[in-house]
């Protein structure tokens, strides 16, 4: 048999690193995954499978040309199909968790700070992928794609993705983050939009002992203005659906406490039932700012946020509008994952093996990450500074044993803002309105003919 490639060398070498053998194993066994010992062992088909997709999710045939070895592409998809989602779930958390034991963690005052958001991606036209994740509502069956949704929690100081979570496209993200709870500790502090922000998670959190910064809902309405006598009762009757109350203490400009009532029984949200709406607090102390973003181009000029983060002394409105303002830089993992990993389209024909692959995906972005850390903390800058794409291309030509090199940083740019358009026309094809076996019954019809 042909020697093994120093491609897959390294992918084996990066693994074990934060994920031993005898773990993955395990956590295959605790997945309730049985095995025979052959080739495609749950191992030799993880380690596969991240050599895929660091290769940007090439083609199965294309294996046997990165390994040298002569990997039937029908017996690897079937080893694929074994491996249990659940197992590749743990393993993306037990990485995660080994890469923030290392160096290059920082904390945001004192707290451990995790911004979570959602994306989507395509996948296959097929039926157990439409049932799964549906197209889109505007399309014409048959001439859509399903879209699953990934929503993911993230290490705020290294970018790591610690949990994720996948649901159709159109199901809210509120019902999605409480299976990410788990993830948070005490006196963790969660970043999130205004998706997240509703009267019934912030006490959920609360009762958790985990701090929450939420963009006020566009449901809400919250007044600095100073008030009169009797100026709360008419706010509250008019938002009293909301459970806005008066303020409680003025903190500063933009900056007051207020108190948030619980909506009435007949609002409670569908993720929670009556018995658990019940048992939360009558009412919570909740911190509200308002600040402006500087510079121009951007979307949003000023913003309002709710926060559980009611100490001014320790918590200044300053730096909550700063990292608020990192709270949009989730956006960058995303593009690293969909853009530079090719993650927008998937390939797997089933719903399963869409998640899974979504998860190897986010577990290859964790290795790509963790050589990122290891880099910012020797040319002393931030992991954030440390180019994604050149660590990736280092990881693909490296020799097994090679030494990380000082790899490429990118410069600080505040305050840039571009229109969102681009130059390149690529093709001229039009879009499919109708599915293609019914446009090939009439080929009179096809767009371009006269």
């Amino acid at each position: 048999m042909a020697t093994v490639a120093s491609a897959l060398e390294r992918v084996k070498q990066d693994l074990h690193r934060y994920l031993p053998v005898t773990f993955i194993e395990q956590a295959c066994k605790d997945a309730g995954h049985r095995w025979r010992k052959r080739k495609f062992d749950p191992v030799t088909t993880l380690q596969l499978f991240v050599l895929q997709v660091l290769w940007c999710n090439t083609a199965l045939t294309h294996l046997r040309h990165l390994t040298k070895m002569p990997i039937n592409a029908a017996a690897y998809c079937k080893a694929r199909m074994r491996l249990p989602l659940a197992a590749l779930q743990r393993l993306l958390e037990h990485s995660a968790e080994a890469i923030l034991g290392g160096p290059g963690q920082n904390l945001w005052c004192g707290l451990r700070t995790y911004l979570v958001d959602a994306t989507c991606a395509l996948a296959p036209d097929t039926p157990d992928n439409q049932k799964s994740f549906p197209q889109p509502k505007g399309q014409q069956k048959g001439c859509g794609f399903p879209v699953p949704k990934l929503l993911g929690l993230f290490d705020a100081s290294s970018g790591v993705i610690v949990r994720v979570l996948f649901t159709p496209l159109y199901c809210q993200d509120l019902p999605g983050m409480i299976g990410l709870h788990p993830a948070l500790g005490v006196g963790d502090l969660v970043v999130g939009d205004r998706a997240f922000c509703s009267y019934a998670h912030l006490a959920v959190l609360r009762a958790r002992q985990t701090l929450a910064l939420f963009r006020l809902h566009a449901s809400r309405t919250v007044s600095f203005e100073q008030r009169r006598r009797g100026q709360h009762k008419r706010l509250r009757r008019r938002q009293g659906r909301q459970g806005h109350g008066p303020r409680v203490q003025r903190l500063g400009s933009g900056d007051q406490l207020g108190r948030w009532t619980k909506p009435r029984e007949c609002d409670r949200p569908k993720w929670r039932s009556l018995a658990q709406y019940r048992a939360l607090p009558q009412e919570m102390l909740i911190r509200e700012l308002r600040f402006v973003i500087p510079g121009h181009g951007g979307r949003t000029r000023e913003v309002t946020v709710a926060t559980t983060l009611l100490d001014p002394q320790l918590y200044p409105k300053k730096k909550i509008a700063e990292l608020f303002g990192v709270r949009w830089t989730i956006e960058t993992p995303f593009a690293e994952l969909k853009t530079t990993l090719k993650m927008r389209r998937i390939k797997c024909q089933t719903a399963v093996g869409v998640q899974k692959e979504m998860v190897v995906y986010c577990l290859v972005y964790n290795l790509t990450h963790a050589l990122m850390i290891e880099a910012a903390d020797r040319q002393k800058v931030s992991p954030d500074r440390i180019s994604f794409i050149d660590t990736l291309r280092w990881m693909l030509s490296a020799r097994p044993g090679e030494e990380l090199p000082n790899l490429l940083t990118n410069p600080r740019r505040k305050g840039r803002h571009q229109p969102r358009v681009v130059k390149d026309r690529r093709d001229g094809y039009q879009r499919m309105t109708r599915p293609r076996a019914v446009m090939n019954r009439h080929p009179e019809k096809w767009p371009g003919r006269k």
